[in-house]
């Protein structure tokens, strides 16, 4: 779809988005299109249960959904023009009269570090009207940047509900804290979740920018965090590093935070201290190294805003004795894209050391820093080959990562398609897809071909 058909996201949208991890917005599809939604949905669920990844191929119409203007605006604005439809999606039914449990989304059994700035989003759709009373999903705005949940499982009233008309539907951060809310009418009421990847850092604003300034004519400035994702999604990273002088007092205060309980206070005192030069950075990479795991984890994201200048101390943090800092610093590296390309060659070795958690953030990590190193492509094919089926499927979305630079990766990606796990599966087509040279798209269409979906093939209907 062009650009000029998108419904990009406005300053003032992509700034609630960064602050709050959430956005409301509404399609315009007709009440005909979501009957039929709705109908579909009814017998597929009375007749087959739930669809779960094959909710597309099931639903065919439902593709329409995401080929939108708003959502495609929606998700252009915040993942960019290349974002990853992930392979899995799901339809969530609720007639419940109790609500969900908070929680965060997991990356399917894996403790991945989550990330700040948004290289990850999710949608959640709303066939029906949904008002308060069917239980739309509930969400926490702010939330995505908090590990810990400072909240009481009950009414929090700051939630924030998706409720509203059939095709409303939320953008949110993937790793805001959510629930689904009670359902008193006891009716049905469906949300269909689809996941999605950014593939390449931000350069330019991907939204419909008007304004490099967040703070203008009076406008209230966030915190320091905030500021970092605005930045990035500007194309900047460490651009606020040593903005301001170091007063010693202040150093000590922000350092107290930092290795204190309350975490959102420690978050916020991390991204300040990288605007402290290297006084600040100092401060960070004593705490990076500290037994404390939530400073360590604090501070790794305080040195992603340091830019290139934490890059050498970042790798030297690779040595260290403790697990965590080695994680945290493996993060922070990746986080820190093509600045940190440095360190590629002492992160390739590890994988062959690193304990199973440290190798998928490592994974991670190589896509993410990008390039078109042959030293990171030959350490992921290793990794598709892992033990591990998530630093298996962590590969795969790496490679898609790296594209055309993946090109050596084409044979082991075809070993991949025939893996036990799905998602080892799903991402190995989509790295095939986004590295699109001849070879791959042959391997993908051959794999496309024999694993097509007949949507009118039901257990009552086999030929």
């Amino acid at each position: 779809m062009a650009n000029r058909e998108m419904k990009l996201l406005t300053d003032e949208q992509m700034k609630a988005f960064i602050t709050d991890g959430v956005l409301k917005l509404k399609t315009d599809f007709s009440n005909e299109f979501h009957a039929r939604l709705i109908e579909q949905l009814d017998k597929v669920h009375a007749e087959e249960g739930n669809p779960g990844n094959n909710i597309l191929p099931r639903i065919r119409e439902m593709q329409k959904v995401f080929d939108h203007p708003v959502i495609t605006g929606a998700l252009t604005s915040v993942l960019g023009p290349d974002y990853v439809l992930h392979t899995h999606r799901h339809c969530h039914f609720n007639a419940a009269p109790d609500p969900g449990s908070w929680h965060k989304d997991s990356y399917w059994g894996y403790q991945k570090i989550r990330n700040h700035r948004p290289w990850w989003a999710m949608i959640m759709y709303f066939p029906q009207d949904t008002p308060t009373e069917l239980g739309p999903t509930g969400v926490l705005p702010g939330s995505h940047i908090h590990e810990t949940r400072t909240f009481l499982e009950d009414d929090v009233a700051e939630e924030v509900t998706a409720k509203g008309e059939a095709g409303t539907f939320v953008l949110i951060h993937y790793d805001i804290w959510h629930r689904s809310t009670r359902n008193t009418l006891g009716q049905p009421r469906y949300m269909l979740k689809f996941e999605f990847m950014r593939t390449t850092a931000p350069t330019v604003p991907s939204w419909d920018s008007q304004s490099r300034e967040w703070g203008e004519d009076g406008e209230l400035v966030p915190g320091y965090q905030a500021l970092d994702a605005w930045n990035w999604l500007h194309g900047e990273i460490g651009g606020s590093y040593g903005s301001h002088d170091a007063d010693p007092a202040a150093i000590h205060q922000l350092s107290e935070q930092l290795n204190g309980k309350d975490e959102p206070v420690a978050v916020e005192a991390a991204y300040e201290l990288a605007t402290c030069g290297d006084a600040g950075k100092t401060v960070l990479l004593e705490a990076l190294r500290s037994e404390d795991r939530r400073a360590s984890l604090a501070a790794a994201y305080g040195l992603t805003a340091c830019g290139e200048a934490a890059v050498p101390d970042l790798t030297a943090a690779l040595d260290a004795k403790q697990e965590h800092t080695v994680n945290h610093a493996l993060f922070a590296l990746g986080e820190l894209r093509h600045y940190a390309a440095s360190a590629v060659p002492a992160i390739v070795p590890l994988l062959a050391e690193l304990p199973t958690r440290l190798r998928r953030t490592a994974a991670d990590s190589l896509g993410l820093i990008g390039g078109a190193s042959e030293q990171s492509v030959d350490g992921l094919i290793a990794c598709l080959r892992d033990e591990d089926e998530q630093v298996r499927f962590t590969a795969g979305l790496s490679l898609a990562q790296l594209g055309k630079a993946a090109e050596k990766a084409i044979p082991a990606l075809a070993e991949a398609l025939d893996d036990e796990n799905r998602y080892v599966r799903g991402h190995a087509v989509e790295a095939l897809r986004y590295i699109d040279t001849a070879e791959a798209r042959d391997i993908l269409l051959h794999e496309l071909i024999q694993s097509r979906w007949c949507v009118s093939t039901t257990k009552a209907s086999t030929f």
